[in-house]
């Protein structure tokens, strides 16, 4: 969008959206009168505001002389006239904290960053882990009781996923070892779907060396992720939705929140969203009307992607997203440096030897 404001248009619009972020409220021209730097009349500004309005960057919303940003409005704001800085000290060691504490799994590493996001921003935490079918590297059995085992599977991208499969009564250790090693071979540089039939050919006619159990470990193991990657989308954790209900005052606003809700149970749409942010660099931002997803809940989506490890000599595999949901008046300038820090954080984490 190409719109050319003088430097007198840009403050007063400036000032009409960073009233709209503190208090949600029309501003009207004797408010920014006394708020302005230069000194304008009313009947000034409300010329200038008039103009606005017809470029679509403000509206009415009332009969009343006071105006908001249009969604093209914030739109034009945050590309052309937000700045952001460095995020505070003190809320990057609390993004570290929480997420260098999350221990040794990847789900739960997510889960924390997407609870640090929630927590910080005050509005709704979103990270987004797509199903993949890139390459294994390695699978192995983790004893869990009787009859289940932790079934750890890494990827060439450095994703790592951990699946409970039900196991025979009667696996012992060395069988769930000997199933591992089993996999590794034959999954390593293979997707998922390239491996599987090789495996049942192999195994149905007998030409592995493995015993009946073992074979049933094998089988439970690809049975288990064949279900995960048949299911549309990938895994979606939100946390904070209740943040977003803080501000709620009208009825159909309630339920346009939680048309929003349902629609992310669905996944559809947000897919569409992450494959957008997975070709671009950095921050991404999708603001109310622009998209389906967010339109009718008055709400926008700052998300990033995150990266897997890095491979000599190659840029890091785009593994997901992490981001924030908030209303259409959230504080950009504050949220933005924070996805963009935590998303820098988590593929720092995934990327390393520290997160398995």
């Amino acid at each position: 969008m190409i719109v050319e404001l003088n430097e007198r248009s840009k403050e007063i619009f400036r000032q009409i959206v960073d009233s709209y972020v503190q208090t949600g409220e029309p501003v009207g021209s004797r408010t920014l009168s006394k708020r302005l730097a230069q000194p304008l009349s009313a009947a000034t500004i409300r010329s200038v505001m008039a103009d606005l309005e017809e470029a679509g960057l403000l509206y009415a919303p009332h009969t009343s002389a006071g105006r908001l940003p249009t969604d093209l409005g914030l739109r034009f704001y945050v590309d052309g006239l937000l700045e952001t800085g460095d995020l505070r000290e003190d809320l990057r060691l609390r993004i570290d904290a929480q997420c260098e504490t999350a221990g040794r799994s990847v789900e739960t590493l997510l889960a924390e960053a997407t609870r640090a996001l929630s927590g910080l921003s005050r509005y709704a935490g979103l990270v987004y882990a797509p199903k993949t079918e890139h390459p294994f590297r390695h699978v192995e059995f983790v004893p869990l009781g009787p009859k289940s085992a932790l079934a750890i599977v890494v990827t060439e991208n450095g994703l790592v996923e951990n699946r409970v499969v039900e196991t025979p009564l009667g696996v012992g250790p060395s069988s769930l070892i000997e199933a591992g090693n089993f996999l590794t071979a034959r999954l390593a540089g293979r997707s998922l779907e390239e491996a599987r039939v090789a495996i049942e050919r192999e195994m149905g006619e007998q030409q592995s060396e493995l015993d009946d159990l073992t074979k049933n470990v094998v089988r439970a193991g690809l049975a288990t992720w064949g279900v995960d990657n048949a299911e549309e989308g990938g895994v979606l954790i939100v946390r904070g939705q209740a943040n977003l209900l803080e501000d709620v005052t009208r009825i159909e606003d309630l339920e346009r929140i939680r048309g929003l809700f349902q629609a992310l149970e669905t996944k559809k749409t947000l897919v569409r969203l992450i494959d957008l942010v997975e070709r671009a660099d950095g921050v991404q931002i999708f603001i109310g009307s622009e998209n389906q997803l967010f339109g009718l809940s008055g709400c926008s989506l700052v998300v990033a992607p995150y990266f897997g490890e890095r491979e000599q000599g190659h840029r890091p595999n785009v593994v997901g997203a992490i981001g924030v949901i908030g209303p259409t008046r959230m504080n950009y300038s504050r949220i933005i440096p924070m996805v963009d820090y935590t998303a820098r954080v988590v593929s720092r984490l995934l990327g390393n030897s520290g997160v398995d």
